[in-house]
C-alpha cells in the first residue's frame, strides 16, 4: 500500500510498550507522530529516540501524541530502553509497537507487502525502509511524511517546525515561507483574493508580487 498526502492513516490493533492499542482510539483527537525505526540496538537510532524523548514537552504543548514502530519485539524495546537512557540521558516515555509480524510496516508501505514471515533473523539492513516520520492531524488523515537513509539521524526540531506550520495553515488561510519558523511572517494563500484578504485580514498585508503577499503571522 502507498500512502500519500491527505489519504486516512490505516487503523490498526497492535502490541506496545505500554500496552495493546487501537491506533485511532489511541490517538483521538490529538496531533500524532508516528515514528518508524529499521531496528532496535543500533546506533543511529539509539541517538534519535534519546532526541525525541527530550523533545517531547514541545510536542506535548502542541497537542501531539508521540508512537514509536519497529519490527522488533516488545521485549527488546523494553531492554533497549535502558541502552537509550544510559546514552542519552532519556528513556522514552512514548508508546513503542512492536510489529512482530511486519503488519502495520505493510500498512504503511514501510515494507513490501509481497514480504511473508516475521521479523525473525531480520537485520536492519532488510528493513532499511521502516524510517518514515508520519504527521497525521486529528481527522487521521496524513500530513506530512519525511523518509531518512539509516546513516542520517533526524532532527525533530524540524518536525516540530513543521508541525507549527500544519497546524497554522489549518487554522488559517496562510502557508509559510521557505525556512519560516514560529512567529516570523506568513503568505497568504493565493485562493484568497484581495476583497476576501481585506476581511481576514484587516491590518492588511505587503503585496511583494500579485502572487506573493506577506502578512505578521496571524493568532500571536
Amino acid at each position: 500500500m502507498t500512502l500519500r498526502l491527505t489519504d486516512l492513516a490505516p487503523n490498526f490493533d497492535a502490541e506496545t510498550t505500554q500496552g495493546k492499542i487501537n491506533f485511532h482510539k489511541w490517538a483521538g483527537d490529538s496531533w500524532v507522530v508516528l515514528f518508524s525505526h529499521p531496528k532496535d540496538f543500533t546506533p543511529v537510532c539509539t541517538t534519535e529516540l534519546g532526541s525525541l524523548q527530550s523533545t517531547k514537552p514541545e510536542f506535548d504543548k502542541r497537542n501531539v501524541k508521540i508512537i514509536g514502530l519497529s519490527v522488533d519485539p516488545i521485549s527488546d524495546h523494553k531492554k533497549w530502553s535502558e541502552d537509550i537512557k544510559e546514552v542519552t540521558g532519556y528513556k522514552p516515555s512514548y508508546p513503542i509497537i512492536g510489529d512482530e509480524n511486519l503488519h502495520v510496516a505493510k500498512l504503511y508501505g514501510l515494507l513490501p507487502g509481497s514480504i511473508s514471515g516475521s521479523s525473525e533473523g531480520r537485520t536492519a539492513a532488510d528493513n532499511q525502509t521502516v524510517r518514515t516520520v508520519f504527521v497525521i492531524g486529528p481527522d487521521k488523515r496524513v500530513k506530512l511524511f519525511l523518509t531518512y537513509p539509516m546513516a542520517t539521524g533526524r532532527n525533530f526540531l524540524e518536525i516540530l517546525r513543521t508541525i507549527d506550520s500544519i497546524q497554522l495553515t489549518a487554522k488559517y488561510k496562510v502557508a509559510t515561507p521557505a525556512g519560516w519558523k514560529q512567529g516570523e511572517d506568513v503568505i497568504i494563500v493565493p485562493a484568497v483574493k484581495d476583497e476576501e484578504a481585506k476581511n481576514l485580514f484587516p491590518n492588511g498585508w505587503k503585496t511583494v508580487k500579485p502572487y506573493l503577499r506577506v502578512i505578521k503571522q496571524p493568532g500571536l
